[in-house]
Formats: C-alpha cells, sequence, structure tokens
C-alpha cells in the first residue's frame, strides 16, 4: 500500500524529494507558490493542490521543505494552511533546515491541535535524494520517528533518531559546521594546488583512503578546478546554517573561531553577490582579478 503524502514545498531539495517518492510510489500531492515547480513534479505524476491545507486533507503524511522557521509556521498554522486541512494524527516531518528553538515552538503548536511532528533535516543534498541516499537527523517521539521512516526510507539510506523534537535540527547545524569548513578547507587547498603547479585535479585520487580524504574532497576539489558552478546548493543557505550554529554557540557559550571565519567568508560572497551560487563559487575568494599575473 502506497503512503499518501502531501509536499509543502517544491524548490531544488524539495522537488528532489518528491520526484523521489514519486518514483518509489508513494500517492503524493504537492504545493508550493510556484506553479511551474508544482507542475514539474505534476509530470512526474504528483497531483497538484491548491493549498496547503487541501494537500494535507489529502494526506497521512505532510514533508516540509522550506527555507525558514517564518516560512515553516505561515505554511503550517497560516491561512489555508497544513493545519487548516490535516486530519487529527497527521504526522508533520519538517526537512527544512531550522533553528532548533523554533521547532519546538512549532511542534508544542502542532500538538495543541492534535497534530505529530518530527524534525528531519537532510544531509547530502539534490542528488542523494534522487537516488534515496540522503542522511537524516530526526528529532522526536521514537513511535513518530519510526513512522516517518515509513516514508522517508525512499529517500535516505542513513536514518538517525537523535532525540527529542528538535535534536534533528541540532544535529543539522553540527553537520553544517563540519560541511562549510570542509567547503572552505578544500577550496583554500585548491588554490594551493593551482599556485604551487600541482595538478590538482588529481589530488582526491592520490588521498582517497588517507585521513585527508571526504566526500566533499572527491566532489568539490575537481569541480572548484574546472569552476564547475552547478547548484546543487546555495551559499546563502550556508550563511544561515552557521547564523544558526553560532546563535546556539552563544546559548551554550561555546567557543567556535573556526565556524566565525567560515561564517564571514560566506558573508563576504553572498554580499558580493554570489549568495545564490553553489559552494563550488567559493573560489572566487581565493582567486583575484590578477590572479592569473602573480605566477
Amino acid at each position: 500500500m502506497s503512503n499518501r503524502v502531501a509536499l509543502i514545498g517544491a524548490g531544488a531539495m524539495g522537488s528532489a524529494i518528491g520526484t523521489r517518492l514519486a518514483e518509489t510510489g508513494n500517492h503524493l500531492v504537492v504545493f508550493d507558490l510556484d506553479p511551474q515547480k508544482v507542475q514539474a513534479l505534476v509530470d512526474k505524476g504528483a497531483k497538484a493542490a491548491a493549498t496547503a491545507a487541501d494537500a494535507a486533507s489529502a494526506s497521512d503524511y505532510v514533508i516540509l521543505s522550506l527555507n525558514s522557521p517564518a516560512i515553516v509556521r505561515r505554511a503550517v498554522f497560516g491561512e489555508a494552511g497544513v493545519a487548516a486541512g490535516a486530519k487529527p494524527g497527521t504526522l508533520i516531518i519538517d526537512m527544512s533546515s531550522i533553528d532548533p528553538d523554533a521547532t519546538k515552538q512549532l511542534a508544542a503548536d502542532a500538538s495543541e491541535r492534535d497534530l505529530r511532528w518530527v524534525d528531519s533535516p537532510l544531509s547530502g543534498g539534490a542528488p542523494k535524494a534522487l537516488v534515496g541516499q540522503l542522511t537524516l537527523m530526526a528529532g522526536g517521539t521514537a513511535e513518530d520517528v519510526a513512522d516517518a521512516h515509513a516514508v522517508l526510507q525512499h529517500v535516505a539510506s542513513n536514518y538517525t533518531h537523535m532525540g527529542p523534537v528538535g535534536s534533528g535540527q541540532t544535529t543539522k547545524l553540527i553537520n553544517q559546521v563540519l560541511c562549510g569548513l570542509g567547503f572552505l578547507a578544500v577550496a583554500e587547498a585548491t588554490q594551493l594546488a593551482l599556485d604551487a603547479g600541482v595538478d590538482a585535479a588529481k589530488i582526491p585520487q592520490a588521498l582517497k583512503g588517507g585521513r585527508a580524504d571526504s566526500a566533499i574532497l572527491q566532489e568539490y576539489m575537481p569541480r572548484f578546478v574546472a569552476k564547475d558552478y552547478r547548484r546543487t546548493g546555495r551559499i546563502d543557505n550556508m550563511v544561515k546554517d552557521l547564523n544558526g550554529a553560532q546563535d546556539l554557540a552563544r546559548r551554550t557559550n561555546t567557543a567556535m573561531p573556526l565556524t566565525a571565519i567560515c561564517a564571514e567568508v560566506h558573508r563576504m560572497l553572498t554580499a558580493a553577490g554570489l549568495g545564490g551560487e553553489d559552494q563550488a563559487a567559493l573560489m572566487e575568494f581565493f582567486r583575484g582579478p590578477n590572479k592569473e599575473n602573480l605566477q
């Protein structure tokens, strides 16, 4: 029996999640403010909904893939939102990356309306979603997290219950600290290799299996070298997540000097108009206008 799933938010990430859910036999209903994004999923077998409430009324699970706590709140509790159409006991699975404290309040407000909540942010991006290999970190009750897996098993190969509501979002912030630092370190090392005359394209293979190896090294150093800036993520989304990590660090009095530097680099690139670009555009931080003449 296929799962009845509503997807609220069909951006780059939501579209990939929706594509995978449709391809794996789930009954998918989609709502997004952009009709073209909805149509792209309709073409793959989903059904369109006029409102988030309509999408939720036809579903047992509601997946959110949105950009901020304010947008999540509006999508769930605003006019014609999820809460207006969902039947009691509907499980909301928030795959957005948002603040843990905001998540706890959203879940509490949902509970007052007899709606369940699991925060399940992701790592792996759209490419991994399309092949069902996302890494998901989930927060919620053990029962709800297990129930969410009935749907999320189609998009994830690694699914971990981290604790109560909000724990998934906290784990995602830690993930983003590691990713942000990793992207920046690989970009910096790539530029050093280029400046020193080493064939940087060979470095991932040379270091494969060693302590310096990582998924970011293997995927992104070749892209840094080639200036392959195709979008699988956004620099300004990393700014949002690193801001969240720094906010959490202030609340917990945790020293994070490297994260502060990483966040500033991402903010500088965003201020320079590169916020909408992929992490591959980090190379622009190291590549000055006269860089080619400095050899």
